[in-house]
């Protein structure tokens, strides 16, 4: 068994004895409770399972509609771009999140807007007008499809009063239905849910739903969750643990200088330089641009990664400097889909990590990587909307001086190429991310005959000049503007906390090396199987007493540790997860207890570890139970 310099690991495992019976009380279920019943009754109309995934826009529709919601095609298109193959029950319940049911007060209040006459009714041709000329506009299809409709369409006017009572019957009793399913059936009751799971404390049986990101539970019986691979309704009665495998792990302050990254003469070597950016979504997920790179002959490579310093005062730099960044390098053989795991960056100098190696030529994936331990949802209060437009004497519309540094920043993370211009593949991905679609060439060619370019490509000040339009087509207001700069990671008061820009560098000593970035997704499945592949291959194991099948592999690499199971039974296994009595440590879950299930003949990635502070010592000790 290996060790690693500054670290001390020790292994031990043992059965347990079944939870004594608890005594329970029924109380009233919270309003999350509520919450994510109504999510599971509204997936398992649709599916049969939480296990299974929203394969198309048709089945997010009917899901959302099940929930209650009535989503437009442009909410719809909003979750689901171009890049969306799936979505799970985490990301429904994220959805339905931010989608919340309009109420009947709201809905009233929009259209009294266009009631001239205040009689509860608006006429066919000023609801034409509204609808496909303002906001998010409807076809002449859509809309006559609402001025046919039956009960609230007399004499050329809509019965708005009418359709608001109409619209909330129909939305309740979607829910309304898909939650007397759940009740009658005890099956889907039992139904194990995305990342949440029904607990007991000590004389008290109601479930408990995920926290907030930041909180944490104390008492043993409890298991949380942020991620998608954990369950709901979990147990009924107390917990029963089948067997347990414990780790622990010492750490001395400052490890990090056992793995020293040193930079080799890059004298006479070739670069090639590309910025990207980490962007945490709502559900925790992380998205990132993913590279593509070319080595023509069998070369010696440097390659770094390290978060971007964009900060404009001298001797305070950007806060996300701290945050843990890492590069997978996949050869590709044969197609895209056949990816070869080669190494990854996991040598440190600061917030620098690199790799020093030889690569044969061919083509090879970049997929950057950060473990959540430090680029994470955070519980901030809210604050009052930073102005981003105002008008002078004139009437005159102008950006404030704030909103034009964060779009100054977000220019210097979309310019992926660092040569102060972007081109239109570079602007696509700011479309992408913040509008879930592409500009075309028609589309930027008036770009171009409109705003300041440079050799074809969009000046900074035409960047500028883009958001000032948008901003005077909605006569100042700033709601699509605010929607652009939460997608690209800026809270109310125009602080980028929930994004991690970061720079990429490739040096080959033999030749000139290409790389670009060709596609931004969260890469769950690729990173899950290149991150297990790396610690099955390095990791120290132990496997459960008398479940041979089911292992723990943990690898620490002095400033990160990280734990995943390997389950080769033909059953799906549930572990119950317990780092109460580590020290100084944070984990991607963000939790010190929660429970993750893992499928039949599979394997997954349990969690990161890291220290919350690199100068103290930090132990890591952790209890992976089998729950039965």
């Amino acid at each position: 068994m290996t060790t690693h310099p500054g670290s001390d690991v020790t292994f031990t495992s043992q059965k347990s004895m079944p939870s004594e019976n608890l005594r329970r009380k029924k109380l009233p279920p919270t309003e999350e409770e509520v919450f994510y019943m109504n999510c599971r009754a509204a997936y398992l109309t649709v599916f049969k399972s939480s296990l299974e995934n929203i394969i198309s826009k048709d089945q997010l529709y009917l899901a959302l509609q099940h929930a209650g919601r009535n989503p437009s095609q442009k909410t719809i298109n909003k979750y689901w771009t171009p890049q969306t193959a799936k979505l799970n029950f985490d990301d429904f319940c994220v959805i339905l999140r931010k989608e919340k049911p309009i109420s009947k007060a709201e809905l009233l209040k929009a259209f009294k807007q266009l009631d001239v006459n205040d009689d509860g009714c608006i006429s066919h041709t000023d609801l034409h007008k509204f609808l496909t000329k303002r906001g998010e506009k409807m076809t002449p299809e859509e809309v006559n499809s609402v001025i046919n409709l039956p009960d609230v369409n007399v004499d050329g006017k809509f019965d708005y009063i009418k359709f608001c009572k109409l619209y909330m019957t129909t939305s309740g009793q979607c829910l309304k239905t898909a939650l007397e399913k759940l009740e009658a059936d005890s099956k889907l009751r039992r139904q194990q849910f995305g990342s949440q799971m029904e607990v007991l404390s000590e004389g008290d049986s109601s479930s408990v739903p995920k926290p907030s990101p930041g909180i944490t539970r104390k008492s043993d019986q409890e298991a949380f969750s942020n991620k998608g691979d954990t369950r709901d309704s979990l147990l009924s009665t107390a917990r029963k643990f089948k067997a347990s495998v414990s780790c622990t792990i010492s750490m001395a302050a400052n490890s990090n200088q056992n793995s020293k990254l040193t930079e080799p003469n890059l004298k006479d070597w070739l670069c090639v330089r590309s910025r990207g950016c980490f962007f945490l979504e709502d559900g925790g997920e992380v998205v990132s641009h993913q590279y593509r790179t070319h080595i023509a002959q069998r070369s010696a490579v440097h390659l770094t990664i390290k978060p971007l310093n964009l900060s404009h005062v001298e001797g305070k730099p950007s806060p996300w400097l701290s945050v843990d960044t890492v590069l997978y390098i996949l050869k590709e053989n044969e197609t895209q889909a056949n990816l070869q795991l080669i190494c990854c960056t996991e040598l440190r100098n600061r917030e620098v990590f690199g790799w020093t190696g030889e690569l044969g030529p061919g083509v090879y994936w970049l997929i950057p990587s950060t473990t959540g331990c430090r680029l994470r949802k955070e519980s901030m209060p809210v604050t009052e909307e930073a102005q981003l437009v105002y008008r002078d004497d004139t009437g005159r519309l102008f950006l404030t001086k704030d909103f034009r540094v964060a779009l100054s920043d977000i220019f210097e993370v979309i310019d992926l190429d660092g040569n102060g211009l972007l081109s239109l593949e570079e602007y696509n991905f700011f479309e992408l991310r913040t509008s879930g679609e592409k500009c075309d060439e028609e589309a930027w060619a008036l770009c171009k005959e409109n705003f300041d370019t440079k050799k074809n490509e969009l000046t900074r000040q035409g960047f500028m000049d883009l958001n000032l339009m948008e901003a005077s087509d909605r006569e100042g207001d700033p709601r699509d503007l605010w929607v652009t700069l939460h997608a690209m990671g800026y809270d109310t008061a125009l602080e980028l906390t929930q994004a991690c820009p970061f720079v990429i560098d490739l040096y080959a000593e033999r030749c000139k090396p290409r790389m670009k970035a060709v596609r931004m997704e969260a890469s769950s499945g690729q990173l899950e199987k290149a991150t297990c592949q790396s610690v099955l291959h390095q990791g120290q194991a132990r496997a459960m007493d008398g479940y041979e099948d089911i292992t723990i592999y943990t690898r620490s690499c002095d400033f990160r540790i990280t734990s995943v199971i390997d389950n080769k039974s033909d059953n799906k296994v549930i572990i119950h997860v317990n780092n109460e009595l580590s020290k100084n440590c944070v984990n991607s879950r963000g939790l010190n207890i929660f429970a993750v299930e893992v499928a039949p003949q599979s394997t997954m990635v349990c969690q990161h570890v890291m220290p919350l502070n690199e100068r103290q010592e930090w132990m890591h000790h952790c209890v992976y139970s089998l729950i039965s």
